[in-house]
């Protein structure tokens, strides 16, 4: 129970359904395409579409989606891998050859294809009960009216045009006067509407064929990409097996590679040799074993983790031996120099939302243009933002992870679900890049280990080890901080909230719904 004396958020309950995600309108039209008569997977595709144009600095139909569904009748947690692939004619060697040591991340280079539409329209067909032109109505009434802008996209938007993230035409789409939106501003996507009326019309077709695939693959070629039609023609969504872990008694499940979910599990099975219990939740000594910990997890998804073909170790990097050997390797007392140098033995032998129906369908759903208005290119017709998927390969000649066509890229985006004693008690997802297997790890320890329930545990402050530095929201005390420093971490203290998060507890004793959403973002969770 939080403080009621102090500001935050109290969770939200329902009983019927519930829809949580980053933005409020996104959330009600979830909730009203529940009251229609759809479910979970109907109310998840009209909120996801939506938030291209809510949120267009982090999703669109340009983009790739992963998505974990718990149908009711099913055994099984349902993966299916919306991630499109690398243009056939896409050659490391040529890039090398140019001088090249690493993909542009705002190149033509790194734009892979779309795969979310197809995902959307897999979904529909399979699991839907409303049409797609019903599903996706929403989206494409607020595309022609507008949506005002939100604070916080508002934020992204201004730092985005700051640092010159969008360039081309899609300056002429998403800029005014070269000029961000202030709060408030109405903005709109006509054309975008209409590319979605192609969707609501023909289905994937829609989009990978006919005027709006052409429209891509010709604004593509003409920043020299080596994007054609029939890149865009190939099914591009596929249905895959989930994987997991378990925390202290707690089933986590994630979407397995070229998602970095793997990356999730092994950071969650080397916490699991430390006590955290008996640490502060917001102290150094807790921050410290969290930032050690995701510096092993994430180099061994830096080295096996790639697309699914050629994911060859997956095995490895589950196994509990393996994060045995990784935890030993931990000081509870100072930073390591290098993940990379002192793992090498062990190694040897890689927008979110969540919706619950009546039927207690549950969707884990996360949708994403990869960095800040992905690529920054957009199509000239249909303003189309290029997802930047392609910056997640390496160039590094025969590794798992090498640049090639036809190829999915490794992932940061991954939906998650909690399950106890076989049932899913909550999908949930943590959003934020690179951030989100240490998100994920952290979201789950906050409620096992130190007792919090979801909106606390999302409310709590986060720190992050990556690229050599320890970022760390203003959440935390400057004494933590100088601690931290001490044992030899790099501080940097974040321009921006780290990640933001979503989570639908399901209570199946007492029939009731438990949203939680984040305050890093704009959004809310709503039942019914």
């Amino acid at each position: 129970m939080r403080d009621f004396h102090q500001p935050g958020r109290s969770p939200v309950f329902a009983a019927n359904g519930m829809c949580a995600t980053s933005h409020p309108l996104a959330a009600q039209v979830a909730v009203s395409v529940l009251n229609k008569g759809g479910n979970a997977v109907d109310a998840a595709i009209a909120a996801a579409v939506l938030l291209g144009i809510c949120e267009p600095q982090m999703t669109g139909i340009g983009g790739d989606c992963f998505v974990l569904l718990d149908a009711p009748g099913q055994s099984d947690i349902i993966a299916l891998n919306g991630s499109g692939r690398a243009p056939a004619n896409l050659s490391s060697h040529m890039l090398r050859d140019r001088g090249l040591t690493k993909i542009p991340e705002r190149s033509v280079h790194a734009v892979t294809i779309p795969g979310a539409v197809d995902a959307f329209c897999t979904l529909s067909e399979d699991w839907g009960r409303l049409s797609l032109a019903e599903t996706l109505a929403p989206a494409i009434h607020y595309a022609e009216t507008g949506v005002p802008v939100a604070p916080r996209v508002a934020l992204d938007w201004r730092i985005a045009e700051r640092d010159a993230l969008i360039s081309g035409i899609a300056r002429d789409f998403y800029l005014r006067n070269a000029t961000a939106p202030q709060v408030g501003d109405v903005f709109r996507a006509p054309m975008l509407a209409k590319a979605l009326r192609a969707i609501a019309k023909h289905g994937r077709a829609g989009f990978y064929e006919g005027d709006v695939a052409e429209d891509m693959v010709a604004s593509l070629k003409a920043l020299g990409g080596s994007h054609e039609l029939e890149d865009f023609a190939k099914p591009h969504a596929f249905y895959t097996r989930a994987i997991s872990g378990t925390y202290k008694g707690v089933d986590l499940i994630e979407h397995p590679p070229n998602g970095q979910g793997a990356t999730a599990i092994l950071l969650a099975n080397i916490l699991s040799h430390f006590d955290l219990t008996k640490l502060d939740p917001l102290g150094a000594d807790r921050a410290h074993i969290e930032a050690e910990a995701t510096k092993l997890a994430y180099d061994a998804r830096n080295r096996i983790i790639a697309d699914p073909d050629e994911t060859a170790r997956l095995d490895h990097m589950l196994a509990l031996s393996t994060a045995e050997k990784l935890a030993a390797l931990i000081d509870p007392r100072r930073a390591m120099p290098s993940a990379t140098q002192i793992s090498e033995a062990v190694h040897r032998d890689t927008v979110y939302l969540t919706v619950v129906d009546r039927d207690r369908m549950a969707v884990s759903l996360i949708y994403s243009i990869f960095h800040s208005f992905g690529s920054g290119l957009a199509s000239d017709k249909f303003g189309i933002l290029f997802q930047n998927r392609g910056a997640g390969f390496n160039l590094i000649e025969g590794h798992p992870n090498e640049a090639g066509g036809n190829k999915r890229p490794m992932h940061t985006i991954i939906p998650g679900m909690l399950c106890k004693n076989g049932k899913v008690t909550m999908p949930f997802g943590v959003m934020g890049g690179a951030y989100q297997p240490n998100g994920h790890v952290r979201f789950l320890s906050n409620m096992v280990d130190f007792g919090m329930d979801a909106q606390t545990a999302i409310d709590a402050p986060r720190s992050f080890a990556d690229q050599g530095v320890l970022r760390l929201e203003r959440g935390y005390r400057s004494d933590v901080r100088r601690q931290l420093a001490d044992m030899g971490h790099d501080i940097n203290l974040s321009e921006t909230p780290i990640g933001g998060a979503q989570a639908i507890r399901i209570d199946h004793e007492r029939g009731i719904l438990i949203g939680a959403s984040d305050p890093r973002k704009d959004g809310c969770a709503i039942g019914y």
